[in-house]
């Protein structure tokens, strides 16, 4: 049988892409993993008893927008939450990690048509590869926007045409940038928001690295969209980074009331809720601010000793937040195989995490670093990579 033609020229995902290049090679040294965003650092302390305490809820089936207390803590937390206390637990939907969500959202919320033509979805190039999946899924014609030094690693959704924007239903910004880490400003999201406003499309911000930073917390959506339709703001959030629980699947979106109940019904129907006792562990989470502080501080170790390392490498920036290195090299690809099989380094090539327009892949000339090892094996690592790219 035929597959959909609308999913017959996707790429295989970056994982599975990496092992092909490695993994027929032997490691030339020991084993540093720095190529998937999936942070080892402590998490809180208090999970294994809350857990233990809920362990009863998985005989239940889970509430499906987020348990009440949930939501609350959501609403009322601290950190990357704290705006959302704005719109409220109404607002608001519990999630099975923020890639269930950004989904499922899209095909919500991206109509069949916009002005009689097919839609489109806006996305960074770099990006998280979900976005395109989904602009598919739902119809749409992904437009893949070129987020480069040039740019300052975010789109410039100001230079598009008038008839692009006319037809754009969803448009993605991810702040802090995954692979860049570059943050946009109140000012940049707020005129985001001025041309979905003019040009009636709804702004999908994805803030999954918002509580990892060096210098101040970035400004989000929400923020910046004080005086603006509350409709055109989906926002979407995770504990995977803040928490250094990527395994827990807990997220949130926060929508304005005419776009959370769309994305509410779809998950009735198709989606997959968090467990209650895992909604209690992810409610105490967004309680606690003591073991995000500790995180952050020893990723303030690590973006000094990158500082130390690659400072004075031409190209190379320590990323305002979030945790990955985006460095450029000649060639992604044979930079990471040389890596791995001189120094056991491995990291991921660039243009794995984007896409190919007019001959162009904007990740082709870097390899993305993920700052998620231990600050000995980190500094370990890095010390390697830069001998062996470098010099």
């Amino acid at each position: 049988m035929d597959t959909p033609e609308r999913f017959a020229h996707l790429p295989d995902y970056a994982f599975p892409r990496l092992r092909a290049l490695l993994d027929a090679h032997a490691p030339g040294g020991p084993v540093v993993h720095m190529s998937i965003g999936e942070p080892t650092h402590p998490t809180a302390p208090f999970v294994p008893e809350v857990l233990a305490a809920e362990v009863a809820g998985f005989g239940r089936y889970p509430a499906n927008d987020g348990t009440p207390a949930l939501l609350a803590a959501i609403s009322g937390g601290g950190g990357g939450a704290t705006l959302v206390a704005e719109v409220g637990p109404e607002r608001l939907m519990a999630l099975n990690g923020t890639r269930e969500g950004l989904f499922n959202a899209l095909l919500a919320l991206c109509p069949e048509t916009k002005r009689g033509r097919r839609p489109v979805v806006l996305i960074p190039n770099p990006f998280y590869q979900v976005y395109a999946v989904a602009a598919l899924a739902a119809g749409a014609e992904p437009v893949y926007l070129p987020a480069t030094r040039a740019t300052g690693y975010l789109p410039d959704f100001g230079a598009l045409s008038p008839d692009l924007l006319d037809r754009t239903a969803i448009a993605f910004v991810c702040s802090p940038a995954n692979p860049q880490g570059a943050v946009a400003s109140r000012g940049y999201l707020s005129d985001l928001l001025d041309l979905a406003e003019r040009h009636d499309f709804r702004v999908f911000s994805d803030e999954c690295y918002s509580e990892v930073w060096r210098d101040a917390p970035p400004p989000g959506l929400l923020e910046a969209g004080r005086a603006h339709d509350p409709e055109r703001q989906v926002v979407f959030n995770s504990l995977s980074k803040r928490s250094n629980v990527p395994g827990l699947r807990s997220g949130f979106v926060a929508a304005g009331p005419g776009a959370i109940g769309p994305i509410r019904r779809l998950r009735a129907y198709a989606g997959a809720p968090l467990p209650d006792p895992l909604q209690a562990v992810a409610a105490r989470l967004w309680q606690d601010e003591a073991h995000v502080e500790a995180s952050r501080a020893l990723y303030a170790e690590k973006y000094a000793i990158a500082a130390r390392i690659l400072g004075n490498v031409p190209g190379c920036r320590v990323p305002e937040a979030g945790f990955f290195l985006w460095l450029p090299v000649p060639d992604g690809e044979a930079a990471a195989l040389k890596l791995w099989r001189e120094t056991g380094v491995r990291v991921l090539p660039g243009a794995y995490l984007a896409r190919e327009v007019d001959g162009f892949n904007p990740g082709a000339g870097y390899v993305r670093v993920a700052m998620v090892a231990g600050i000995e094996a980190f500094e370990q690592g890095l010390g390697a990579l830069r001998r062996c790219l470098y010099g």
